[in-house]
């Protein structure tokens, strides 16, 4: 007879049996090779009690099944409507080939920004699309891999136009027919730049560097800007124009106009607008300007055997290795969007495209025509998809009236309704925006557009072959496979970086992004149709409050540096309320690498503080500084556990020193992965963090974006927080709260872990990157290892002593990639290192593997220095091996089972990358950043 043996497994334990990887056991034996007799005595080793918070997270979890149970309750409570609101965004088709093939595709949504570029080709390729798409639509040469969204967009070209100006002016003209979002973003970004902005509608061009359009404009007009370019271009100025790519489709194009930079959105390439976002940014301009350009910009290279290989070119990482002198903080970018928007180009072809297009601005004059016909004053004469209708007195009933047949119009000051057509928008519809204005007769379809003939495209665009493959889905289906096959992203494995957190973005949390009732939402609809965004929104600034000890969040920064800059930006407005003219930043050399560059664009001057030989801040230095800095001092700006990897014992007092001289403190929150549950930065000291969301929270990196990165603020600095873009500057981002879809994420990582599985969550982090640390301390020497020996989330491995034997930290990386795995974090914070960050969802076996890799490794590296092989002959001089090494005649020094299989490697399942290690400077040399020539092309299909 069988015995009945209760269990206390509980399979929907979301927490510990599918989000942290070890198993008890497995950390049980983890903590015998680490030396701790448990995992709380670890972490009272490795986080100073001092900082140590004293009450416990304690909301219950929720298992899948319920979260999901939950979402759809929440998602009820918001209302789908028709939104002909316009101002940027509009509603869109999700080709389903492309949300199921990319956007809910973890090959796609899990991997990390391309700086290896061997195990990033798909990504690269999908992007160099994108860069393409923009280039042709907006008639400019060079486009990058995207930006936050078209406001920051336009914020970062006012910055770049500066740069590049012949004109010594300070003023810089912003047309009133720029969306008003990108005014207050703008505004907001000129002022601590000392930039005047002139608004208005006509530009005096002698008396600014720059200038920015809207085509079409925010109210519909389309109008050439040839003239009022030329006479930019005489005084010496840089013209710009924010443009929607769909109408580029038929409308001229800012290069033919002369235009030396064009901004905007992708969102409407197949992107849902997401109650604001996450959307694609574009950036383009003129040749001799791409050095100056922000974000990332996908090249073309070679590898070592000559093949075409992609690679991040120029900027690259900028932010990081100038510091204050950047030019830019952009570190997040939108990667992921960016993809989808460039295989909406892919699916549709340039006739396609023309196709929505042409038919888009038909139903605008279709309604247009109809409002006329009826005795409507309708404006402007010539538009794309947009129309402004002058109803007096009538325009709260008429809003009402549409709003009560399903469909927002949006109000235009207090006499004039806007109506903004799109790709969703059929005959239905517009009967029904008639029918709210009281017209019942049924329209009329235009035949004739109302584009006058100067403005209408004549260029062609989209003509490489990729935007012309056979669209049947089996096709389009197999070319998205092909790319995500050449990429190495999570879904594979292990991807240690240290200070990115690669952790695991689960299933349950990620579907409820793309239900209707979160995806469809304008992000300027009445906040009564929205009532379950504001819910999540509510209850997941009480949870961060909780987790952090602050007082008040602003869920606005859409990206981690935008993050930085808005809690700097607050600091200042707190400084100047209260009358003081602060603008010093200390910024120890441990701070994160965006720090420096953030206060810049802030306005403040960076004062570099050293750091102690054991990784923490020089107090002694940090003291001094502070009080040279005295009534001047804005902020210091502290990375905690540092991007050393180890919890410092002077937190409180560098806190302390910095309130004693009128400062604030802000705590980045880049490494918050090692806080949550056991430190809450407002407690020990902070004013304000930015929290990143797409790291501690779940939120997928998507090959380089969307991140997040809202900030928390202690009471004081509340008032100060970054102001709604509809309301005038203040605003650090397009929509009220940023990127508000995947806002879900984190909220659902959060109720399915409970309190006590977030705690639970960081233990196992810290525990993962000590196991490591000791596993390899004997093999490579580990810096920082803190005070009692213990490092952080994180630990830094020193390569330096293996130059001497010609073996370099690139070596090291690329042969990891043979091994299967995502190199960790490249010589930073520390040149000639690599850190490691195993994050809590990797599993005992997978971190096995990486350190089989890393002893292996090391083994090579044994056989170099005692003379057996030359560093040149070496497998790690060769690494990556692809599978053309494989096939191809042998006659290297070791053997091909070394090369092409070595330890940790899987067999079966054996990732192979699809180009040789790639050479960073011949593509420099000879940049190319949109799609290679159709004679390349053909040449290497025929091969």
């Amino acid at each position: 007879m069988g015995e009945w043996i209760p269990t206390d497994y509980n399979p929907d334990d979301f927490a510990n049996r599918r989000h942290i990887g070890p198993s008890p056991a497995e950390m049980a034996a983890m903590l015998k090779v680490v030396g701790a007799e448990s995992l709380e005595a670890l972490i009272g080793q490795a986080v100073p009690a001092s900082i140590r918070q004293s009450d416990a997270l304690d909301w219950p979890a929720l298992s899948e099944a319920a979260l999901l149970q939950r979402m759809r309750a929440v998602a009820d409570r918001n209302k789908v409507m028709t939104s002909l609101i316009g101002q940027g965004y509009y509603g869109t088709v999700t080709p389903p080939a492309i949300q199921r093939n990319i956007l809910e595709n973890p090959a796609w949504y899990t991997a990390y920004t391309p700086y290896q570029p061997e195990i990033a080709q798909g990504r690269l390729e999908a992007l160099l699309n994108y860069q393409t798409m923009v280039a042709d639509l907006t008639g400019l040469p060079v486009a990058n891999a995207s930006l936050l969204d078209e406001a920051t967009a336009a914020a970062e070209a006012m910055a770049m136009a500066q740069r590049v100006a012949k004109s010594k002016a300070r003023a810089f003209f912003v047309s009133e027919n720029l969306h008003p979002q990108t005014i207050a973003v703008i505004e907001t970004r000129a002022a601590p730049l000392g930039i005047e902005i002139v608004r208005g509608g006509e530009c005096d061009p002698l008396a600014v560097f720059g200038a920015i359009f809207q085509y079409p404009g925010t109210f519909g007009e389309v109008r050439d800007y040839t003239a009022e370019i030329a006479a930019l271009h005489a005084a010496g100025a840089v013209a710009i124009l924010a443009t929607d790519l769909l109408a580029l489709c038929v409308l001229k194009e800012p290069g033919a106009m002369g235009a030396d930079i064009a901004v905007g959105s992708a969102q409407r390439f197949g992107v849902p607008m997401g109650y604001g976002g996450p959307h694609a940014g574009f950036m383009a301009c003129r040749d001799e300007m791409k050095r100056a350009m922000p974000g990332r910009i996908v090249g073309v290279s070679i590898d070592a055997k000559g093949n075409r290989a992609y690679r991040l070119s120029l900027q690259t990482r900028e932010q990081h290795i100038r510091r204050e002198k950047a030019t830019s903080n952009v570190c997040t970018a939108q990667a992921l969007l960016a993809v989808m928007a460039s295989f909406y180009a892919v699916f549709h072809g340039p006739v396609g495209l023309r196709a929505i297009a042409q038919r888009v601005h038909l139903n605008a004059v279709t309604l247009a025509d109809a409002l006329r016909a009826a005795g409507a004053e309708v404006q402007p004469e010539a538009f794309f998809d947009t129309i402004t209708v002058r109803v007096g007195v009538g325009q709260a009933g008429i809003l009402a009236a549409a709003r009560h047949r399903g469909i927002n119009l949006r109000q235009v000051g207090r006499d004039r309704v806007g109506i903004s057509v799109d790709e969703t928008t059929d005959a239905g519809v517009i009967a029904r925006v008639l029918d709210a204005f009281g017209i019942t007769d049924p329209a009329r379809p235009a035949a004739a557009p109302a584009i006058p003939q100067a403005v209408i495209r004549e260029s062609d665009y989209l003509t490489h072959p990729v935007f012309h493959m056979n669209r049947a889905e089996s096709e389009m289906m197999r070319y998205m496979r092909r790319l995500s096959d050449r990429d190495l992203a999570l879904d594979r494995a292990m991807i240690p970086l240290g200070s990115c957190t690669m952790k695991l973005n689960a299933a349950a949390e990620m579907m409820p992004i793309t239900w209707p009732q979160f995806a469809a939402l304008h992000p300027f609809a009445p906040e009564d149709q929205a009532a379950g965004y504001h819910e999540v929104f509510a209850d997941l600034t009480a949870k961060l409050c909780a987790i952090t000890g602050y007082d008040a969040f602003s869920l606005q920064p859409n990206s981690g540096a935008q993050g930085e800059y808005a809690g700097l930006l607050t600091i200042a407005a707190y400084h100047r309320s209260r009358g003081e003219d602060r603008d010093i930043c200390l910024i120890p050399v441990s701070a994160h690498g965006t720090n420096p560059a953030s206060a810049q664009m802030a306005g403040m001057k960076v004062v570099v503080v050293k750091s102690a030989p054991n990784g923490d801040i020089d107090l002694e230095d940090f003291a001094d500084k502070a009080a040279k800095a005295g009534d001047r001092l804005a902020a210091v700006m502290i990375t905690y556990p540092s991007t050393h990897g180890v919890f410092e014992d002077t937190l409180r007092e560098v806190c302390r020193i910095t309130h004693d001289h009128g400062g604030q403190v802000y705590i980045d929150g880049a490494n918050m992965n090692a806080l949550v549950g056991l430190v809450k930065p407002g407690e020990i000291g902070g004013d304000v963090s930015h929290l990143n969301l797409h790291k501690t929270f779940a939120i997928p990196h998507g090959g380089g974006g969307p991140g997040m990165g809202p900030i928390g603020v202690k009471a004081h600095l509340a008032p100060f927080l970054p102001a709604d873009p509809r309301t005038g500057a203040g605003a650090v981002s397009a929509a009220p709260w940023g990127s508000a879809s995947i806002l879900l994420i984190s909220w659902a990582y959060i109720l399915m872990m409970g309190g006590a599985g977030l705690t639970q969550a960081t233990r196992v982090a810290i525990l993962n990157a000590n196991y490591v640390a000791s596993r390899l301390a004997g093999a490579y020497p580990v810096l920082f290892m803190g005070n009692r020996g213990r490092v952080a989330h994180e630990c830094i491995l020193d390569m330096h002593p293996f130059q001497a034997h010609g073996v370099t930290v690139d070596d090291i990386a690329k042969r990891l990639i043979d091994n299967g795995f995502h190199a960790p974090t490249m010589s930073w914070p520390v040149a000639g290192t690599l850190m490691v960050e195993p994050t809590e969802s990797e599993t005992k076996a997978e971190i096995d593997r990486l350190i089989t890799a890393f002893l292996a490794i090391r083994d090579e590296i044994g056989d170099i220095a005692e003379g057996r092989i030359s560093a040149d002959a070496s497998p790690l001089r060769h690494a990556p091996h692809t599978v053309e090494d494989l096939v191809a005649d042998w006659d290297r020094a070791y053997s091909r089972e070394q090369g092409c299989f070595p330890p940790g490697a899987f067999r079966v399942d054996k990732y192979w990358p699809p180009v040789g290690r790639v050479d960073n400077a011949y593509g420099d040399r000879n940049l190319v950043c949109t799609c290679p020539p159709v004679e390349d092309y053909a040449d290497e299909t025929a091969a």
